[in-house]
């Protein structure tokens, strides 16, 4: 699974006007499931999202995670992470998750992080979105959970 987080001092994401998920201070997770990935991945994510130190603590250092600071969580599904882009100007998506496995991923990481942690916010599977953020630093993440279970950094 990719994903992108970013520390944000506030968020909220529009589907056709109208806001459907809106945090305050915490993290927006844009979330994409790629072709052979599993529940455990998904499960892996989000301890790590959760446990992440990316917020600062007293004296200013990154070393408070979300929930330490009880802060929002908002997950935005992106398939377009999954971009092919090392041919030619047009990405291709074939690494994606086909729709149904992707949605139904999706759908159980936000189940999960519902049980785990007070504040969750969602957009909506395969729906145009308009998500609006302040990214707080700016501080912005990039985590990949390969299917072995290992945790990568995706440039």
């Amino acid at each position: 699974m990719i994903s992108v987080l970013q520390r944000v001092r506030q968020a909220h994401v529009e589907i056709d006007g109208q806001v459907v998920g809106r945090i305050d201070a915490g993290l927006l997770v844009l979330l994409c499931a790629e072709q052979g990935d599993t529940e455990a991945q998904a499960e892996r994510l989000l301890a790590k999202v959760l446990k992440l130190r990316v917020f600062a603590d007293d004296a200013g250092k990154m070393n408070r995670s979300l929930q330490d600071v009880g802060g929002g969580l908002l997950v935005v599904s992106q398939f377009t992470l999954a971009a092919d882009t090392r041919s030619g100007n047009r990405p291709g998506f074939s690494q994606a998750a086909a729709p149904a496995e992707g949605e139904r991923l999706y759908a159980h990481f936000v189940a999960l992080a519902r049980a785990a942690h007070p504040q969750v916010e969602t957009g909506e599977f395969g729906v145009d979105m308009q998500v609006h953020l302040v990214n707080d630093g700016p501080v912005t993440i990039p985590l990949r959970i390969a299917p072995e279970g290992d945790l990568l950094r995706k440039a």
